[in-house]
């Protein structure tokens, strides 16, 4: 079964829509390290529309420039690429298709379908939104920036259910990002104030 993993810059405030005056000065060499190991996961990024136009508006043209980041574009042109949107679109990039159907659906199939071991959502905050609300997300991997953007979309929207997550890896960086890696978890058991107060500090200096 394919592991679906989003991977996103975030602000330390929540804000996944990314606004190059804050992101930029931070991603160093680290930064770059867990992008790489991120997209060396997926065998099929899974992509939205906005996301899409944004990638393949750069990467290709990149990819041909042949500098620095040439073998990263060309990388991502290589991989499968499915977009989601409601909107005719033409594909200008190599390996790139449309999302048939329902998202939950279509994600679920192609969770089991052969020979893909990992499905990478960059960005694309709408549909990590609906994959988290539909239990699809098997890793959320966030590069938290030690900045409140304070303007925004962010990532977790308003709902009824809170999201309970377990933390399996965590680095801090020099420039103050911090790299999180969560996966889901059950909802801990109902605590009263009664059972934690043994824990409240005894006020000695």
């Amino acid at each position: 079964m394919a592991k679906v993993i989003s991977t996103l810059f975030i602000s330390a405030d929540g804000v996944a829509e990314i606004d190059p005056d804050w992101h930029f000065p931070y991603f160093d060499d680290n930064m770059g390290g867990a992008v790489d190991e991120d997209y060396q996961a997926a065998d099929v990024l899974l992509i939205g529309r906005v996301t899409y136009d944004s990638f393949a508006g750069a990467w290709p043209e990149r990819e041909a420039a042949g500098g620095e980041d040439a073998p990263f574009a060309k990388a991502l042109g290589d991989r499968r690429k499915i977009v989601i949107t409601h909107q005719d679109l033409e594909f200008t990039w190599r390996n790139s298709e449309l999302l048939q159907g329902d998202l939950a659906d279509a994600v679920t199939a192609l969770k089991a379908e052969p020979g893909i071991e990992g499905i990478v959502i960059p960005g694309s905050i709408s549909v990590v939104q609906q994959l988290l609300a539909a239990g699809l997300v098997d890793e959320l991997r966030l590069l938290v920036h030690p900045v409140a953007a304070r303007k925004g979309r962010r990532l977790f929207d308003d709902g009824d259910t809170p999201y309970h997550l377990e933390l399996v890896k965590s680095e801090a960086y020099p420039t103050g990002v911090v790299r999180l890696i969560y996966t889901p978890a059950p909802a801990p058991g109902q605590v009263t104030y009664d059972e934690i107060k043994d824990h409240v500090p005894d006020g000695d200096e």
